[in-house]
């Protein structure tokens, strides 16, 4: 019994009140008894009982045929639920009134169910067909509908062929009913072929892009078991980057071919040159121009070049960045950049060149980085500085969220480890630790709250020849609201440096009242200090305005900062990794 029966039936019922010609019909209302756990479907379905008025034949012999036509279309939906044995009366009053009376009976439960493996499955242990019998769907006593049990099958279907048996197919299904008693009896035999091995990689659409790119994108070894979950994530991968338009990785279900199947990949390759242009504004750094240049072919290598120059009222940068095709999990890069900043009274030119290596496993990302630069500040008020410094970093970061996005639920954890020697270019020894943890907690249908904590701190004798990138300042948009962007730090003459300690903790609550438009409230406290003795949280509190965009909610915040009694409006992304 199928719901594709009921459907069939219901055109032809509407395609045969169709071909009467107008003037031998009239109109008649139809009304509809019957228990609530199946009217909605009937209303739905049922051509005589979906619409307020029905055009009704004027002979006889046409309106028996409209109401064996019914009555099949009625018991053939019924039957699709479980109900096999319904009473349907059909009332044809004298007038224009008709009444249709259904009493489905008793839902039909399965009473029985045998599932039965061949293939190499059935001598793969009892475990795992164990396993997929206590999985079924659609146990004993469990009500008996056409939709569930079809659901049941292909269940059992993609779990045993997403996992080693990709040519598993179904040999036969069979659901015997019983109308008078109720019941229903299930039969299956699935046939899971032989265990799938991978072979090599077959590559096919690629052109300009060197042969061996998808390869140092592949995360699939050769001789291993197939896993349909694995060919997904490498097709993701492939997709995600710059690379490629379109990408399908598949496999062939041959049985022939199991014990090392090819992994096909066909990509199609996507415009390897751009060039973008952009604008903007923050509170933090002013309105902003940018332009932007990619080729993700360099030299025909398959590296990908990025570079830019963004113009801001308070920084300027020239960069150009070269990353390198991956290796497994890892991938290398290297770059260029030119900074000029003027924040609080602190000019800083500096120019950078530096690698770095990548690694990301699961929702772990890590980078150890070198990088030498030349740096020079100006305090206003204060003495000049100028050095050169060697610096290693490096980088733990979890991302354990719901959404990239959009978090709503779950944990960011960052650590940083870095520093510089006296041996290697710097003015003395330095060790740089940093820390950041910010929660996701949702709270009803769509509230979160979010706390947010980030520490640091700078072991060496002073400040003194560190780039100020290894020091710490803080307040502004996403740090402590209320006061100004890196306002919080140690004052050199009249202008704001970087201190050798920082501590800042957060607490938000944001409502949304509708998808895309919330209101938050939220209080911050931090300091960034050359001295633990002389820390002193700041106090910002306040209200704001939230709206999802495209690129992730925005935020616009007006904040009071206790210290310095003033009245801050704070414009930023609400998010940031």
């Amino acid at each position: 019994m199928s719901g594709r029966r009921a459907m069939v039936a219901t055109l032809a019922t509407a395609a045969w009140l169709a071909c009467l010609p107008a003037a031998a019909q009239q109109q008649i209302s139809v009304s509809l008894q019957a228990p609530e756990a199946v009217r909605p479907l009937l209303e739905r379905y049922v051509r005589l009982l979906g619409a307020e008025s029905v055009m009704l034949p004027e002979a006889d012999g046409d309106r028996l045929a409209l109401v064996r036509r019914s009555r099949r279309e009625i018991s053939d939906l019924l039957a699709t639920e479980g109900y096999f044995n319904p009473q349907i009366r059909i009332d044809r009053g004298a007038g224009k009134d008709w009444k249709v009376v259904i009493e489905p009976g008793a839902r039909a439960t399965i009473s029985e169910v045998t599932l039965d493996f061949e293939g190499e499955i059935a001598g793969a242990g009892d475990d795992g067909v164990r396993a997929l019998r206590e999985g079924w769907r659609l146990p004993v006593g469990e009500p008996f509908r056409q939709a569930a049990w079809d659901a049941a099958k292909q269940q059992l279907l993609d779990t045993v062929s997403a996992h080693r048996y990709a040519a598993a197919h179904i040999v036969q299904s069979r659901a015997e009913v019983d109308p008078d008693a109720a019941t229903a009896r299930l039969s299956l035999t699935l046939d899971s072929g032989p265990a799938f091995y991978l072979g090599e990689l077959q590559v096919e659409g690629l052109e300009a892009l060197p042969e061996d790119l998808v390869r140092r994108y592949s995360t699939l070894k050769p001789g291993a078991p197939y896993d349909r979950d694995a060919l997904l994530a490498f097709q993701s991968g492939l997709q995600n980057t710059p690379h490629f338009a379109s990408v399908v990785v598949d496999i062939d279900r041959d049985p022939a071919l199991a014990a090392a199947v090819p992994v096909r990949v066909q990509v199609a390759e996507a415009k390897p040159k751009t060039l973008g242009f952009g604008g903007g504004f923050s509170t933090n750094t002013g309105y902003r121009v940018e332009a932007s240049y990619r080729d993700v072919n360099l030299l025909r290598r398959g590296w990908e070049l990025g570079t830019g120059l963004r113009l801001e009222q308070r920084r300027q940068s020239l960069y150009a960045d070269v990353f390198l095709p991956p290796e497994g999990q890892q991938r290398d890069s290297f770059g260029a950049l030119i900074d000029r900043s003027n924040v609080e009274g602190l000019k800083i030119g500096s120019e950078a060149v530096g690698v770095a290596r990548k690694t990301v496993r699961g929702d772990i990302e890590t980078q150890l980085a070198l990088r030498l630069q030349r740096e020079r500040v100006q305090p206003d008020g204060a003495r000049a500085s100028e050095h050169n410094t060697l610096t290693a970093n490096w980088t733990w970061i979890r991302r354990a969220v719901d959404d990239l996005l959009d978090p709503r639920s779950g944990n960011v954890m960052e650590f940083q480890v870095g520093g510089g020697s006296s041996i290697a270019l710097s003015d003395q020894n330095f060790v740089r630790l940093y820390g950041r943890l910010v929660h996701y907690r949702p709270v009803g249908e769509r509230d979160v709250l979010i706390l947010r904590a980030e520490g640091g701190a700078t072991l060496a004798p002073s400040r003194d020849g560190i780039p100020q990138d290894f020091l710490f300042r803080t307040g502004g948009a996403q740090t402590v609201r209320g006061y100004a962007y890196q306002s919080l730090g140690v004052r050199e003459g009249s202008a704001t440096v970087g201190g050798r300690y920082l501590g800042v903790m957060s607490a938000e609550y944001v409502r949304w009242f509708r998808p895309d438009w919330g209101a938050a409230v939220f209080v911050d406290a931090g300091d960034a200090t050359d001295d633990r003795r002389n820390f002193d949280l700041r106090t910002g509190y306040g209200v704001g305005a939230r709206w999802r965009s495209p690129a992730g909610p925005l935020a616009m915040d007006l904040a009071w900062g206790q210290q310095e009694q003033k009245l801050r409006l704070h414009f930023s992304v609400a998010i940031a990794f």
